[in-house]
């Protein structure tokens, strides 16, 4: 091997086995190189890549392949939806960060409501990393400031209301309004983060007044079932009442048509009548006279027929008896 310094050039003899000493060590560190400069980005995530400290770019899923000691890759899940919970925390959970520990959980879902009353209050918030960049160099710490500004919020409405809404009634208000004030307050700080859902899990008076608590509100379920039994008794009753009233009343008019057309029959009946006896009075009194006695008389059991000076019986064949009229 030959070393040129200054203007003489020298003959160095290495021996075979420095070589291969040399070869290998070349084979190493290069071999160092790729083991630590290639790097996988999976599917869920992206690479927020950095040279000396400085941001060059964000990567995507693939192989990739970084200066080591130079360049620096930070794997951000940026397709998988994540969630803090507060007041509570789920066991071995992947994120750090997802809940606090035992002795702050009652601390964060201890709160005070608008009318000055004491509520739990459990929940949690569902977020995506969607901006790599924003998320790692906007702010120093971002999951630990979401934490903090998503419970500041939930102070913020929660103390807006009362306890009734926050327990019962207002619980979905509740939730729209934390996630809008809490989106914004994200975008304010940049963290490239979109929030996609605030949830109330537990809503719950303090211990010491949860008996009583219980009792209004079973009160409460008795009044309102009583109010509903008693809208369908009414409900029942009163069209069952106006049903029979419209048929009495429809019965009531139809008898007073009968009575009219009846009435409107015999005046028209006897019209007729009087003008065929004022054509001949005579025949039609005799015609008149004999027809009401031969309605009459049937009716009549025993018959005793006098003269005309009613102080003689005459005498009368029974003809109903000796069956002629059969």
């Amino acid at each position: 091997m030959r070393l040129q310094v200054g203007n003489q050039v020298v003959d160095i003899n290495i021996p075979g086995s420095t070589k291969g000493f040399i070869l290998a060590l070349l084979l190493a560190l290069v071999g160092y190189t790729v083991y630590k400069g290639v790097y996988m980005v999976q599917q869920e995530e992206e690479a927020v890549v950095t040279r000396f400290g400085k941001y060059t770019g964000t990567v995507t899923p693939g192989l990739h392949f970084k200066i080591p000691y130079v360049d620096d890759a930070q794997l951000i899940k940026v397709r998988r939806q994540q969630k803090l919970e507060f007041g509570f925390g789920t066991r071995e959970a992947s994120n750090e960060f997802q809940h606090s520990t035992p002795d702050e959980m009652l601390h964060e879902k201890s709160m005070v409501t608008g009318d000055l009353n004491a509520a739990l209050v459990e929940w949690v918030v569902q977020y995506r990393i969607t901006n790599p960049k924003d998320f790692v160099f906007n702010v120093e710490e971002p999951l630990p400031t979401l934490r903090d500004a998503t419970e500041s919020v939930m102070r913020e409405v929660v103390g807006d209301r009362t306890v009734d809404e926050v327990i019962t009634v207002g619980r979905q208000e509740i939730e729209d309004t934390c996630k809008q004030n809490l989106s914004d307050l994200v975008d304010l700080y940049a963290l490239g983060i979109t929030i996609d859902q605030v949830q109330l899990k537990d809503v719950d008076p303090p211990r010491e007044v949860q008996a009583s608590f219980n009792e209004v509100n079973q009160a409460q379920q008795e009044k309102e079932k009583s109010i509903n039994v008693a809208n369908g008794q009414y409900n029942k009753a009163v069209p069952k009442a106006r049903g029979d009233a419209d048929k009495m009343i429809s019965e009531a008019e139809g008898y007073a048509t009968k009575r009219i057309n009846e009435a409107e029959g015999d005046v028209a009946k006897f019209v007729a009548l009087y003008k065929e006896y004022d054509k001949s009075p005579d025949v039609t009194r005799r015609r008149i006279y004999l027809e009401t006695m031969e309605r009459v008389m049937p009716q009549i059991g025993n018959k005793v027929i006098l003269d005309q000076s009613g102080s003689q019986a005459i005498p009368l064949l029974p003809l109903n008896n000796l069956g002629l009229n059969k």
